[in-house]
């Protein structure tokens, strides 16, 4: 750690620990020679951190927009929580410096790694759920994510763009859709559409009106393709 102990960090993080060993963990590399360690590396709480982060990220935006179907609000949620959105947070808070690390990891940039980064972050998400509870860490989450999530807020029904953008590479037809189901009256339709690409693969999606069931499947058919 190239800073004075975690004092700078409690200032950036919002919460002065109780555990202070929960925070040294949540900045440990695992290349850390083990005899060097006071604790364990981050990995553990980065599976907690991942969790806790997923959690509030979702609730966001399913309270943020009730009229976003699942596969649109899906293929928002993983724009928000994937590594390199994580890392540009760490980036933010400056938790590079904060980081330790073994010699032979510093020697190649260890600090700057996405994945280094983003782990870490993660894993700093899971000792403030640890230490402080669910509120603490949500606002957190809540502070450092908030321009991202009105930004995905914004970013209105573009899924089925972004899937021909995706799946048409080169002389192959667009993405094809078609209505499999439609029911309920007049004043309140519902529509099942199902989306093909060149290759077979199908999805389907629902939605009050024909668009907003394509929108549905499309964006249902990008998640599964970038899992």
């Amino acid at each position: 750690m190239t800073r004075d102990g975690l004092q700078g960090l409690y200032a950036v993080l919002g919460h002065r620990f109780q555990r202070p060993e929960l925070l040294r963990a949540a900045l440990t590399h695992p290349s850390l020679e083990r005899k060097k360690r006071r604790g364990d590396d981050y990995e553990r709480l980065e599976f907690l951190g991942d969790r806790v982060l997923g959690l509030v990220v979702a609730q966001a935006l399913f309270e943020g927009d009730r009229a976003a179907p699942a596969g649109e609000l899906a293929v928002r949620f993983n724009a928000l929580v994937r590594k390199e959105a994580v890392a540009e947070v760490a980036r933010d808070l400056g938790l590079g410096p904060y980081l330790r690390l073994a010699p032979s990891e510093e020697l190649v940039g260890g600090r700057e790694k996405e994945a280094i980064l983003a782990n870490a972050c993660e894993a700093v998400l899971g000792a403030l759920y640890l230490d402080g509870g669910l509120d603490v860490v949500s606002a957190f989450i809540l502070g450092q994510w908030s321009e991202r999530i009105a930004a995905a807020h914004r970013t209105r029904k573009d899924a089925k763009t972004t899937l021909q953008e995706l799946v048409q590479q080169g002389p192959v037809p667009p993405p094809s859709y078609r209505i499999v189901d439609e029911s309920g009256p007049p004043h309140d339709r519902r529509f099942t559409v199902e989306v093909r690409i060149h290759d077979g693969t199908t999805e389907t999606g629902k939605g009050r009106s024909r668009r907003a069931a394509e929108q549905d499947a499309a964006a249902r058919l990008l998640r599964r393709l970038r899992s």
